[in-house]
């Protein structure tokens, strides 16, 4: 195995491995992937392959918010708890948590609930509604880290597949 294969599945491990923490480990895979195309002569992949990593990457980043709210409202949720999911899963992956490596995660999680919670709240004065809405928020952001996951093993094994040839 060459050194540029090994560097290049040495950064899609890492990559594969802040996913979950909810760092942007999709984006240095593919990064890792124009760096690759850029240095290796002849190029083995190609730009139109980066291009399609590039539409799943977004559309993986799209479906981490849009799922939070989703499940919100399968259960039970109003379309304002489901949009407080969405906005809180956002908010709490930016702010975090002051915990080092997996602070954007907790926070992401927890802004998904509290922000269904107090989306669902403030319109019902359910207390057992609200909860409920913001579990559905909480499953909704482990799915759509799942689902995230999923892309990331997609565009790491493609990236490699590709340097390999």
């Amino acid at each position: 195995m060459s050194i540029d294969l090994l560097l290049l599945l040495a950064v899609v491990l890492v990559g594969l491995a802040l996913i979950p923490l909810g760092l942007p480990g999709i984006w240095l895979m593919i990064l890792a992937g124009v760096g690759h195309r850029l240095v290796i002569s002849p190029p083995t992949i190609g730009w139109l392959t980066l291009g399609a990593l590039v539409v799943i990457g977004t559309a993986a980043e799209w479906l981490e918010f849009v799922v939070a709210g989703r499940y919100t409202t399968r259960y039970g949720g109003s379309k304002r708890a489901a949009w407080g999911a969405i906005a809180g899963g956002l908010v709490g992956a930016i702010v975090g948590i002051p915990v080092p490596i997996v602070g954007s995660a907790i926070g992401a999680f927890a802004g998904a609930f509290v922000g269904a919670l107090v989306g669902e709240y403030s319109l019902e004065r359910d207390h057992g509604k609200a909860t409920r809405a913001a579990t559905g928020a909480l499953i909704g952001r482990a799915v759509a880290t799942g689902l995230k996951a999923v892309a990331g093993c997609l565009i790491g094994g493609v990236l490699l597949a590709s340097a390999a040839r």
